[in-house]
């Protein structure tokens, strides 16, 4: 029983800490501002930051892969 209620909150747990990574890199590349308040070039550079963040995501889930024993 006890198994049971640690996979259910870690889940919860990995799930939360996931929402929050994304989150902060959503607000770092926008560097605060608002998607209303931001001009066009500051758009697309906040987009470009958001793809970089996700790619470093991807490429740590790699590497992870290939490092298991």
């Amino acid at each position: 029983m006890n198994q049971i209620i640690n996979m259910i909150i870690r889940q919860i747990t990995n799930r939360a800490v996931n929402a929050g990574i994304n989150k902060g890199i959503d607000i770092a590349s926008r560097r605060g501002k608002a998607p209303e308040d931001m001009t066009d070039a500051e758009r697309q550079q906040a987009n470009a930051g958001r793809e970089m963040g996700q790619n470093g995501r991807k490429m740590i889930r790699t590497m992870r892969r290939f490092t298991r024993f």
